[in-house]
């Protein structure tokens, strides 16, 4: 297996900018293991392909507006801090960018605050010391950050949040859960459908393109995640019962698969995982899932790809390309069963 394997060419024009103006719109491509063959949906549908006893498992972390511009003292250049994990409420693991961002440097940010650098990481990743606690005032300095290929503005910031974002802790948006909105949520409760929460605070690492040329040689860097006792007591009703556990996204798989590695029937969890799922992982938990087309080499593409068969995810991949199926973040959507 290389990771070449897992590369595909898209035209720049089937990568969206902007949401559409209602979630639920997206259009959703069905892919059925079972019989392998692909149908052509929109997600407001979603409900046909569910059953009573079902249960979909969604991921309510929130992104934080994270990117903070700056300005380095002495001197005045220009510099940037992508907040990434919160050590504390001062702390954080960041990604800067700038040059001479050395441990020590002063950072000078908007309303008088200013930072300085106390630890060097890998690559562009720092520890920052902030003059003040963050976690009050991110909502009013920071932005959230959209993805590198997003190029167009966002007017509302909320639309980069699942409708179900609840605890702040993300770079990016868990993407899969985009298309829901109230209604959608509410019918499929009303036929039947359970609905469970995990936690997954998203880093900016689980999008970044495999370079190594064996996959296995690529590190994936841990997130935090938490599994509830509500949540691991829905998902062994479910089992017990017969029905499916249909993740909402990768980052719920990964929760999911995660606390599996302790075993079954599935116990609360929480704290770090670094599961790095590859074809031949042998799935535990997850028996459907929702989720975005995803970027080529990508850890988030072999994932998926574990889960349907490579050949055929990079199949799919391109009758959606020919269909004029919108991608990445604000794209349409596919449902695996």
């Amino acid at each position: 297996m290389k990771t070449s394997d897992f590369d595909y060419r898209l035209p720049p024009e089937r990568i969206a900018q902007t949401p559409l103006a209602d979630r639920s719109a997206s259009r959703l491509l069905v892919l059925d293991r079972r019989t392998d063959t692909l149908s052509h949906q929109h997600f407001a549908d979603l409900g046909q392909f569910l059953r009573p006893g079902d249960l979909l498992v969604l991921n309510r972390s929130r992104v934080i507006p994270a990117r903070l511009p700056a300005r380095k003292l002495a001197g005045g250049g220009k510099a940037e801090l992508l907040l990434l994990e919160r050590l504390s409420g001062r702390e954080w693991k960041a990604m800067v960018g700038g040059s001479g961002l050395v441990v020590g440097r002063r950072l000078a940010l908007a309303d008088g605050l200013e930072a300085e650098i106390v630890a060097v990481l890998d690559g562009p990743q720092r520890i920052v010391r902030f003059d003040a606690d963050m976690d009050d005032r991110l909502a009013d300095l920071g932005e959230v950050p959209l993805p590198p290929y997003i190029h167009a503005s966002l007017d509302d910031k909320e639309r980069y949040q699942t409708v179900y974002a609840r605890e702040a802790g993300s770079a990016a948006a868990p993407t899969a859960g985009l298309h829901f909105t109230e209604d959608l949520l509410n019918q499929l409760k009303h036929q039947g459908v359970g609905v469970a929460e995990v936690l997954l605070h998203v880093g900016l690492d689980t999008f970044a393109p495999v370079n190594e040329d064996d996959p296995g040689e690529h590190q994936i860097h841990s997130e935090w995640c938490r599994l509830d006792h509500a949540t691991a007591g829905a998902i062994n009703t479910t089992r017990a019962a017969g029905g499916r556990v249909v993740a909402v996204g990768t980052t719920s798989v990964r929760v999911l698969e995660g606390a599996a590695r302790q075993g079954l029937p599935i116990q609360p969890y929480e704290g770090p995982t670094d599961l790095f799922i590859l074809p031949g992982f042998e799935f535990k938990v997850v028996d459907a899932m929702i989720t975005n087309f995803h970027l080529p080499r990508s850890t988030l593409l072999m994932l998926v790809s574990a889960f349907a068969g490579r050949q055929r995810m990079l199949d799919a991949y391109q009758t959606a390309i020919q269909e004029e199926y919108r991608f990445y973040s604000f794209g349409d959507a596919m449902l695996i069963v």
